[in-house]
């Protein structure tokens, strides 16, 4: 097998999964820049996996931002819930 063998079967990673990490990459760079800490994408993202959990919400539905309130920041979260009907049944508390 020649080294251009070995290059034309090389596995490909999935355009839509490296377009998806650049914009992470991007937006915890544009994060940092304003001066925000570079933990928010990391908690956006966890809060939306615990919400799904119990309600079915889209990937959009969970925002969080850090706003400067004269000297002290708050952690601003906001979550869009479905209306009653699109919602999942809470699961059966474990013994």
């Amino acid at each position: 097998m020649g080294i251009l063998d070995f290059l034309r079967t090389r596995p490909k990673t999935p355009s839509a999964n490296v377009a998806k990490e650049r914009l992470r990459i991007i937006v915890a760079q544009e994060r940092s820049s304003r001066g925000g800490p570079d933990y928010l994408p990391l908690l956006q993202r966890e809060l939306l996996e615990v919400i799904q959990k119990y309600v079915s919400v889209d990937v959009d539905a969970v925002k969080v931002d850090l706003v400067k309130d004269g000297d002290h920041d708050v952690l601003d979260i906001s979550v869009s819930l479905p209306d009653s009907d699109d919602r999942r049944p809470a699961a059966s508390p474990r013994a």
